[in-house]
């Protein structure tokens, strides 16, 4: 519970730094609210859209309501996915309005000991510091490899745990060995005749958990014609920290990544990771109050482009040995990749192109599955029931391939086919390692 004195350190924050005239830009049509899922989820509770969740803020600005639990409880339960930004006739990026109110309300009141130990700890003990992410993960692998998931299973060990994180646990990919994911390149050639210079954004997580991910990708740009620089001192993106009140320790890692990037002489940045992208080209508003950072911030997003993007562009998908066995496929947006970096056509042009294959648009595709990082943890009860909704638009499709192309979103829907009993009849996977399995190519890197 937030204290009045604690609340008077929020108000005046948000009287501060809240943008007023992005506030005043909501006109309430209410466009926003059947794009919005906790407000369809909730009932349609008006505290639980964005034009709600706006009208909160301008109150608080005003000084009409304190920022008390309600207030905050609102802003947490928003996934961010920011479907809202999309059919607002007057442009409100609602995205950057909640990042700053949730900043300011973590960086004003007081914490429990518990909730600082574990924000310090994976703020900024572990997502910045890749060494240690290959630490984690490598303790997870050897949990796989070694017969301990075996015996927690068997022992009744994960009955302990939440209903979804025990379900989580089984969906978690074979994670790679230390070896592997420290012998990473730093420089790949193009397959055939060279088309473009590109740069890779290999990411934390990806380049970890999900690096036979980055492998596919990488492979499916060399054979594009691509070649691959890979700066070894890039960082983690940090949206987890932006979307979760660590305003500053983003910027650092913006900061971060913007000088290993800039001096490449490279046409593209490439992301593989939807989550990412939408942050890494967010950088240009991260930092316009630093005069030293901005300009620059700017020149990296404009190079800033999706996998799918560039494979579209290069016509990757009329190669003649683009095929698979007969299966139905479908879709399942990334929000961040479509709402805040505008990429939705390319997926789906590439997917369509598979050969011997049939691909079903799922209804509300474009809606988010209830991953949104880390929101399928901390706001299980309200994800589960989005994904429940989810599960029943893929089952409509009949597909026995669901698509993704995100990290998050993948593991997500690996959860909603566990829990309605189809993983014999459906698998989810991102998009380029199913493009990939279509050139009928490993992704071994050479």
């Amino acid at each position: 519970m937030t204290t009045a004195s604690e609340q008077q350190k929020i108000q005046q924050a948000f009287q501060e730094r809240m943008n007023e005239d992005e506030l005043l830009n909501c006109m309430r049509c209410g466009f926003c609210l059947p794009s919005c899922p906790t407000y369809i989820t909730s009932g349609q509770k008006e505290t639980h859209s964005p034009r709600g969740r706006i009208a909160l803020m301008k109150a608080v600005v005003d000084g009409f309501i304190e920022p008390d639990e309600d207030v905050e409880r609102s802003l947490d339960l928003c996934l961010g996915c920011r479907a809202c930004e999309p059919v607002c006739p007057s442009g409100v990026k609602y995205g950057h309005l909640l990042e700053e109110a949730r900043d300011i309300i973590q960086q004003n009141k007081n914490q429990s000991l518990s909730e600082k130990v574990i924000r310090k700890t994976v703020f900024d003990g572990l997502f910045p510091h890749q060494e240690r992410m290959r630490t984690v993960t490598g303790l997870l692998g050897f949990y796989q490899r070694s017969g301990l998931q075996t015996i927690a299973r068997k022992v009744g060990f994960m009955k302990l745990f939440p209903e979804n994180i025990a379900t989580m646990e089984k969906v978690l990919p074979e994670v790679p060995t230390m070896k592997e994911m420290k012998n990473r390149p730093a420089h790949l050639g193009a397959i055939g005749t060279q088309q473009k210079r590109v740069a890779f954004f290999s990411g934390c997580l990806m380049d970890t958990m999900f690096l036979e991910t980055n492998n596919a990708t990488m492979k499916l740009l060399q054979l594009a014609g691509c070649e691959i620089v890979i700066p070894q001192d890039q960082a983690c993106c940090g949206a987890l920290h932006g979307h979760s009140g660590e305003k500053e320790t983003s910027k650092e890692l913006a900061k971060r990544n913007i000088r290993a990037f800039e001096k490449l002489e490279v046409d593209y940045i490439i992301t593989n990771a939807g989550g990412c992208g939408a942050f890494l080209i967010d950088y240009d508003h991260l930092l316009k109050d630093d005069h030293q950072w901005k300009e620059r911030a700017v020149t990296f997003t404009q190079k800033l482009k999706d996998v799918s993007e560039i494979l579209y562009e290069l016509e990757f998908f009329k190669r003649n040995d683009f095929k698979l066995p007969h299966q139905i496929i479908t879709y399942q947006d990334s929000c961040h990749l479509r709402n805040v970096m505008k990429t939705a056509d390319a997926p789906r042009t590439l997917l369509k192109a598979i050969q011997g294959t049939d691909y079903i648009e799922m209804k509300d595709a474009d809606r988010c599955c209830g991953s949104a990082g880390i929101y399928n943890i901390v706001e299980s009860e309200m994800s589960m029931r989005i994904l429940d909704d989810k599960m029943v638009k893929a089952k409509a499709t009949h597909a026995t391939t669901i698509v993704t192309a995100n990290p998050g979103c993948l593991l997500q829907m690996k959860l909603g086919i566990e829990r309605e009993g189809l993983s014999k009849q459906m698998r989810a996977v991102h998009i380029v390692d199913l493009l990939l399995e279509a050139t009928g190519e490993k992704p071994e890197l050479h």
